[in-house]
């Protein structure tokens, strides 16, 4: 039965995301403003109703005291998060959860992105659904599922890093403020008693949690164990298909506009320039607290906005790869391989550390560990028989040493690759 329910689901994602892309490719910088994160919220609510099971619904807190910080979203609204309490044996256990989606990397994206639920509360859902490792039923997501949750909403544009203004515009870059007020507001509900804490996101929120992973580690006692989480959030430094620097150019913009730069971690600001400490390459190397990275080696989101976006591909060649791997000459494919090594390579240090881990597997896909189907699910994708769920699990709890590291495409068949119309 379902296995049935996944083939049907497999069916509608495919419609889902083919109306996303159709609807977003007359804006370009909208894949950078939007990643997947609105479809892939979607589909949760497709793949659970289809299990017959009905989502954990969770309510929206907006937080009062965050006013008086000046921790704002971009349109001066507050910012706001959704807490779903433990129970048992994780009741002083916390997973702080980092939403992503995308950045804004000048005045007029982010005047865009202030009249979305990427920029103002007003926007935001009241209620959403807890999955994949924010549900709170046992069968899909063992470890973790008895834990207060918490998802904080991203809605100021640069990873929750920023602090600055633009009056004229009238935005407000207080990424920073934002993470701090949630913090605090969270310790002030009980977390401040946490013996044991995660701190994850996936895409933007990803990049957050390499960002503010050691940060968020000095909120706790030491006797208080904590790690970090990072998902679909390794961002490669890498050169597009036309040779040029697409997503360098983009993150400076971010990294300019917001006043990032004094919120990035000193070890890598001390000798690297700030564009450089934007990406988790030049980070993860100097991060203290144990690490877990979780990634596609062909994370969709970069193969579409960072390898070959339109801009860098303007006569089409890579139109089709892009949209679906199954199309991609062998020359693509080839190329895709080095971008893979790129990735191997960026994390061969880190890797060398035991208390780090890692789940690098060869899909075509990008955010794994919110969604149901590839967190821990009867077909979930998996490296030597392990799913990310138990994965991670093994990393947390130190039941084993993880460092699992996929053959390259097309080995893998237990992948769940996105394919865009």
């Amino acid at each position: 039965m379902r296995m049935g329910n996944l083939f049907w689901l497999g069916i509608v994602a495919a419609l889902v995301f083919s109306f996303w892309v159709d609807s977003f490719s007359a804006y370009e910088y909208h894949h950078f403003n939007e990643t997947e994160f609105s479809l892939l919220e979607s589909q949760e609510q497709v793949h659970s109703s289809l299990l017959g099971r009905t989502s954990l619904m969770v309510g929206l807190t907006v937080i009062q005291s965050a006013a008086g910080k000046g921790a704002v979203c971009l349109d001066g609204t507050l910012p706001a998060y959704h807490l779903h309490r433990g129970y048992g044996s994780g009741a002083n256990s916390w997973i702080v959860n980092l939403e992503g989606g995308g950045w804004c990397n000048d005045v007029r994206s982010c005047v865009y992105r202030k009249k979305t639920r990427r920029g103002s509360s007003t926007f935001m859902e009241k209620q959403i659904p807890f999955t994949g490792i924010l549900s709170n039923n046992v069968e899909d997501n063992p470890d973790f599922f008895n834990w207060n949750r918490v998802k904080i909403r991203y809605c100021d544009g640069a990873s929750f890093a920023g602090d600055g203004e633009d009056k004229a515009a009238q935005l407000q870059f207080r990424g920073q403020r934002i993470w701090s007020a949630a913090i605090e507001d969270l310790m002030s509900k009980g977390m401040r008693f946490a013996r044991q804490a995660l701190l994850s996101g996936c895409s933007a929120g990803g990049l957050a949690t390499i960002i503010h992973c050691d940060e968020f580690r000095g909120f706790f006692p030491q006797t208080t164990k904590v790690k970090c989480l990072s998902d679909a959030g390794l961002f490669l430094d890498a050169i597009d298909v036309s040779r040029g620097h697409t997503i360098r150019n983009f993150f400076s913009g971010v990294v300019r506009l917001q006043g990032v730069q004094k919120n990035l971690p000193h070890i890598c600001t001390s000798h690297l320039d700030p564009t450089s400490c934007f990406f988790p390459q030049n980070l993860i190397a100097g991060i203290r607290t144990p690490l877990f990275i979780l990634n596609t080696a062909y994370d969709s989101w970069q193969v579409q906005s960072s390898l070959a976006p339109s801009s860098a591909d303007p006569h089409g060649f890579w139109h089709d790869c892009r949209l679906n791997h199954a199309k991609c000459t062998s020359s693509q494919i080839q190329y895709l391989q080095g971008f893979r090594n790129q990735m191997l390579n960026a994390i061969k240090g880190f890797s060398r550390s035991r208390q780090n881990g890692l789940f690098i597997n060869s899909c075509f896909a990008h955010c794994q560990s919110e969604r149901q189907d590839t967190w821990f699910a009867d077909n979930s994708p998996v490296i030597g028989n392990k799913a990310i769920a138990l994965s991670v699990g093994d990393w947390y709890f130190d039941r084993a040493v993880v460092k699992a590291i996929d053959c390259p495409y097309p080995c893998d068949n237990t992948c769940h690759h996105l394919v865009f119309r």
